[in-house]
């Protein structure tokens, strides 16, 4: 009696803290939307980098005073919720949503704005001198003036620092059009003053009465003191007008800068995206798609196969979704494309902790005589604990360093990833327990026990019971199988090589959307012609293309868009991605640190959790796997990029969790019979595991099918990946991990 009520508050207690968790989730999902990032709702994100100059270090304090004047200049361009952040000690992400041209911004951000005034000291040479470069002493330097004629400069008498304010108007009275008022405020009053003084004691169409006004290095305006102002009187004020042939963006732009202020430090940008709004919108669309249909293809699955505890684990993964999306509105999370997969991807792993509980259950109650459903099903749940949180926090240790080396999307991705697994753990030992326990007391399900799934051992175990086949009587000869296939894929890297994104490579991706079908030899061949002779085409689909160059200006860009737009008709550009070629050695060299990393901080949890043998296998089958799948996209000749990255660590992770699913097997094995040969011992691990497998892979494969083919090219390959990693992963657990662990283990082997 006791023990029974003890059952029941336990209950009650986690079905309190189950709907205390939902209940919070429900309540911010509803309250707090998840930022979308620029790749699903469209817009411009820039990286820049600071520089270092002779009298300034681009060190993190001159970063922190360039955000600020970067801010004041975003926010005069009308621009809607715009996001500036510090990254790292040099650099600065800017994101724009709604932005598609970002040449304009990017002139805007890129410019220091260096703003100085000089008197004019004369004429310097003939006109022909404008087309040398400026020469420049400590107190005089030579500069063309708007009409090209070189003028000799003195040393600037005012500065950026003491302008007030500008303001961009339009002189309707005169006609003139716009001009740019300067207001140099009451620091600069009198030094205006003195200047415009001097000046005007020179004779009216002397270069000597002229004010030069030079903005980054290039004189802008040049305006002659007017002749009503007397020698030594000067202009009054402290406010001058910068005229010129303005439109009225120009002028606005133009005070936008004075008034901005300069920037501390120079910056270069490093890294440029621009995803059409219109292709945000269909890979939101096709993601949700693949989403619903691969989840309810899922669903039906689990049904299928465990019945009412498959039906009550379908009513827990939509749970693991609400707290997932109210785990990404809480922590202020961007969801990118990438973690939108990853999001998908989740839903596989939170299926994955269910199928494991409900295999052991099923066990359970086969093992032990006429037991209820329910001791089964907290039996259940106490021996997989183990696995579970053995195979999730090894997933969460590739997330972090995701995470901690990768940048943009890929570091949404991990997030999204991150998320994911935690939730499914709350999902499967909390929610789906609760149902659980509760559904196998009522009065019903206690007549009819079969209901549940677990009272019979499934299709999988009942063949496998009565077969009993010895899989690892020949250890060696599942090792020779992957060396072979592991020597297949990796010529396809020696011999096809890898296509590197421009993530890891550095250069411009441009995607068009034409209005006619495009042939890739064509456009080859057209731009190659407008020189640009090692530009990359590729078609994607009937009108879409894109033309992939190591380096692009923004002239060339347009260049290159005019080409493809005389070949297409009217065309429209949908993705702009540059990435400068120092980010893409950083990049690179991330992605092989990550990876590394990953691959070892797994063998320590692993040798820690289990035995070195076992971590060493485990790490062994995981090398293997990343092999093939680099091989297998050589072969196909896919890119490897940011996105790749982001599936092969998702395949380690999966594999990885395949592998301690069997381990953990094998060590409680282990830990109850001392004297059965280790092979025995593992092939009964493995034939007690595969159910588990077989079910997982199915529910993981269901998603990944949905979203390979109902996904956009992007995510076709992500998924990809994955579907190959899917099978290799679940082969190189039982017939590359389990025959290492064997053969690692020699006194095991005499033993034999």
């Amino acid at each position: 009696m006791k023990r029974r009520n003890n059952a029941r508050n336990s209950l009650r207690l986690r079905a309190l803290l189950a709907l205390a968790v939902i209940a919070a989730s429900l309540a911010i999902a509803l309250t707090t939307p998840v930022r979308l990032g620029l790749d699903l709702r469209g817009g411009t994100q820039i990286m820049l980098e600071t520089r270092s100059t002779p009298t300034t270090d681009a060190d993190r304090a001159a970063t922190d005073r360039t955000v600020e004047v970067l801010r004041g200049r975003i926010d005069a361009l009308g621009i809607a919720e715009p996001t500036l952040v510090r990254s790292g000690d040099d650099r600065i992400l800017v994101e724009l949503p709604g932005v598609q041209d970002p040449k304009k911004a990017a002139d805007v951000l890129g410019r220091t704005a260096q703003l100085t005034v000089h008197a004019v000291l004369g004429p310097a040479g003939t006109p022909d001198a404008a087309t040398t470069p400026p020469t420049e002493t400590a107190e005089e330097r030579v500069l063309p003036n708007e009409s090209g004629q070189p003028l000799r400069l003195k040393a600037p008498d005012l500065t950026g620092q003491h302008v007030e304010g500008a303001d961009a108007r339009f002189d309707q009275q005169s006609g003139a059009g716009w001009h740019v008022t300067v207001d140099f405020g009451d620091s600069g009053s009198d030094r205006w003053t003195r200047l415009t003084a001097q000046a005007a004691c020179h004779p009216a169409g002397d270069a000597q009465r002229r004010i030069a006004i030079v903005l980054d290095g290039a004189i802008i305006s040049s305006p002659q003191v007017d002749p009503s102002v007397s020698c030594g009187a000067g202009i009054p004020g402290g406010t001058t007008q910068i005229t010129g042939s303005f439109d009225d963006m120009e002028a606005r732009e133009l005070a936008l800068l004075i008034s901005g202020g300069a920037l501390p430090v120079p910056v270069e940008i490093v890294e440029q995206r621009t995803i059409g709004a219109t292709l945000g919108d269909a890979a939101i669309e096709a993601a949700a798609w693949a989403a619903v249909i691969g989840t309810a293809l899922t669903a039906l699955f689990i049904i299928a196969v465990y019945r009412l505890m498959g039906l009550l684990a379908t009513a827990a993964l939509a749970c693991y979704g609400l707290l997932s999306y109210a785990a990404l509105a809480a922590l202020g999370a961007t969801l990118t494309l990438p973690g939108l997969a990853g999001f998908v991807m989740a839903i596989g792993m939170a299926v994955d902790a269910n199928v494991l509980v409900f295999e052991r259950a099923r066990e359970e109650h086969a093992t032990r005589s006429r037991p209820s459903p329910r001791s089964a099903l907290t039996a259940g749940f106490r021996a997989a604990l183990s696995a579970i949180a053995d195979s999730n926090i090894t997933t969460l240790i590739a997330a972090a360093l995701l995470f901690t080396f990768s940048s943009g999307p890929v570091r949404g991705f991990s997030v999204t990833l991150g998320i994911g697994v935690l939730a499914s753990m709350i999902s499967a030992l909390l929610i789906t327990r609760v149902f659980a326990e509760y559904a196998v007391g009522r009065p019903a399900v206690l007549r009819r026990p079969r209901i549940t799934g677990v009272a019979n051992t499934g299709w999988v175990r009942s063949r496998l019971q009565r077969r009993d086949p010895f899989l690892m009587r020949h250890p060696r000869r599942w090792l020779a199988a992957s060396a072979a296939v592991l020597v297949l894929a990796a010529s396809g890297i020696v011999i096809r090589g890898l296509d590197f994104g421009i993530e890891f490579t550095g250069g411009r991706l441009i995607e068009y959307s034409a209005g006619t079908p495009v042939d890739p030899d064509r456009a080859r061949a057209a731009l190659a012609d407008a020189g640009f002779p090692r530009a990359v085409v590729q078609s994607s689909g009937d009108t879409a293309l894109t033309v992939r160059a190591e380096h692009l200006t923004n002239a060339e860009e347009a260049g290159v868009t005019e080409t493809i737009r005389s070949l297409g008709g009217e065309t429209k550009k949908i993705r702009d991605e540059l990435i400068g070629p120092s980010l893409g050695d950083e990049l690179r060299r991330h992605a092989l640190i990550a990876l590394c990393l990953a691959l070892g901080a797994q063998l320590l949890y692993l040798a820690v959790r289990f035995r070195w043998m076992f971590g060493t296998a485990a790490v062994g089958a995981l090398a293997h796997d990343v092999v093939i799948l680099i091989g297998v996209f050589a072969w196909l000749g896919k890119p490897i990029d940011g996105v790749f990255l982001a599936a092969l660590l998702t395949v380690i992770g999966y594999s990885v969790n395949d592998s301690v699913v069997l381990f953990d097997r094998v060590r409680e094995l282990l830990a109850r019979d001392h004297i059965t040969p280790l092979s025995r011992v593992t092939n009964q691990a493995i034939l007690q595991t595969l159910p588990r497998t077989v079910n997982t892979g199915m529910g993981a494969a269901l998603i990944l099918t949905a979203l390979t083919v109902l996904a956009d090219d992007t995510l076709t390959d992500f998924a990809l990946a994955l579907l190959i990693g899917l099978a290799v992963g679940t082969y190189s657990s039982v017939f590359t991990a389990a025959p290492l662990t064997i053969e690692l283990h020699p006194r095991r082997r005499r033993k034999e």
